[in-house]
């Protein structure tokens, strides 16, 4: 076993003498395995980052949460036509309330507007100050429980409010930053289009995604919202996207909820059994099914892509230990008449394959790691880098000085000793 360490030790010190005697022909060898290394490693760190982000802002509506829904990210995952969606029939306040009424496992139950296609973001005006276009939701007093947000400063507003269609605002963390960097916000006017209303809470702050700020939005009285938001239409439709968020009550599971949900709008849509539904109904466990279907699809189709850079590299790698093969034909022939078997000659070019390729794969992974803090420092995006990135992308490379060195190393060891001594 020890001389089996001594002899591998010894050819790799061999193979790293031979490509530190071409240093340029080993770099240029190496450097598709660079390119497609980097790309692997950098673009999984970003798809990672953005992903732990999305499910952190996901995991905030609770496990037990229902949200039911026009259209969501669900339809569209099954390949659903966004026109056909279009067609459904809105969601209404009088949906919410049946089911507050009617679903005996329904606790805590809310629904918000002004989200979705259609939906025409606002600036937010203090002074001389304005925010940037940032999405206005109108909900209803529950809306905070449902969604697990905290309430940082000030309050929510009540029922009577909400009835009264009183011109309160509840900011989220960015605009309240960017009005009132210095000063209290609570009980400030703030013109929202052609309307003023008071601010009477701030929300706290919420995690980024994609670089952007999902704190950038603001929430009015629901019935505030259809009274001074315009409603967009779409190709004649209007773009009324209400969505209703409901919390079990204590004593019932998230399953006897999707069933008493699911029950109370078939029957109110009057559709038969053999219909199906005509609105989605998502958990968070649902949403993140999909999104995690959709992250490794995206995973899988950039190792695919860059495999062929991998393939351009390795195709360069089994070109130049062919050159090298050539040239050192007479090393060979000498090194067999001394007693060499072929498994030994086999396993130093291979070897040398393989410790050329596993150096691009390293540099690359230095580079990838390099180009995700870049991006992330930069333009704040998020970034995670898992461990099995970095073993992914050592394992791509040995595996690939393996596949295409093997061909010039099997070439060597066949070399007959007397035909190489005589090689000029």
């Amino acid at each position: 076993m020890a001389s089996r360490a001594a002899l591998l030790a010894d050819i790799v010190g061999l193979s790293l003498d031979t490509l530190r005697a071409n240093k340029l022909r080993s770099a240029l060898t190496i450097l598709g395995m660079v390119i497609g290394v980097t790309s692997i490693v950098a673009m999984t760190a970003m798809i990672r980052g953005f992903g732990d982000t999305l499910t952190t802002l996901i995991r905030q509506m609770g496990s037990d949460t229902v949200y039911v829904a026009k259209m969501s990210i669900s339809s569209f995952a099954a390949g659903k036509d966004f026109w056909d969606l279009m067609k459904r029939p809105d969601l209404t306040e009088a949906d919410a309330r049946a089911i507050e009424r009617l679903a005996p496992s329904a606790g805590v139950v809310t629904y918000h507007l002004g989200e979705g296609p259609g939906t025409e973001p606002q600036r937010i005006s203090y002074g001389g100050t304005s925010t940037k276009r940032l999405g206005i939701i109108g909900a209803n007093a529950n809306w905070p429980r449902v969604n697990f947000l905290q309430v940082a400063q000030g309050r929510f507003f009540s029922d009577f409010e909400e009835q009264r269609r009183r011109h309160v605002v509840v900011l989220g963390d960015a605009p309240a930053k960017t009005l009132f960097p210095m000063t209290d916000p609570l009980g400030k006017k703030v013109r929202i289009g052609a309307e003023e209303y008071t601010v009477i809470g701030v929300l706290e702050e919420r995690p980024g995604l994609l670089g952007g700020n999902s704190n950038e939005f603001a929430v009015i009285p629901a019935t505030t919202f259809e009274k001074n938001m315009e409603q967009v239409r779409i190709r004649g439709y209007l773009a009324r996207f209400l969505v209703i968020g409901v919390v079990a009550r204590e004593g019932f599971t998230r399953e006897d909820l999707l069933a008493d949900v699911e029950s109370v709008l078939r029957s109110r849509h009057r559709l038969r059994l053999d219909q199906e539904n005509d609105f989605d109904i998502l958990t968070a466990d649902s949403i993140l099914g999909v999104l995690n279907n959709l992250t490794r699809a995206i995973v899988l189709a950039l190792v695919v892509i860059s495999s062929i850079a991998l393939m351009v590299g390795g195709i360069g790698v089994m070109a130049i230990m062919t050159i090298s093969v050539t040239e050192r034909t007479r090393e060979i022939g000498v090194r067999k008449a001394i007693g060499a078997r072929r498994t030994e000659i086999l396993w130093q070019f291979l070897v040398e394959a393989v410790v050329l390729t596993i150096i691009g794969g390293l540099l690359g992974i230095a580079l990838g790691y390099t180009i995700a803090l870049v991006v992330n420092t930069l333009a704040d995006f998020p970034v995670s880098m898992p461990w099995w990135s970095f073993a992914l992308g050592v394992g791509f490379s040995a595996l690939v000085g393996i596949f295409f060195g093997m061909w010039p190393a099997i070439r060597a060891a066949r070399l007959d000793p007397i035909e190489a001594l005589r090689y000029e």
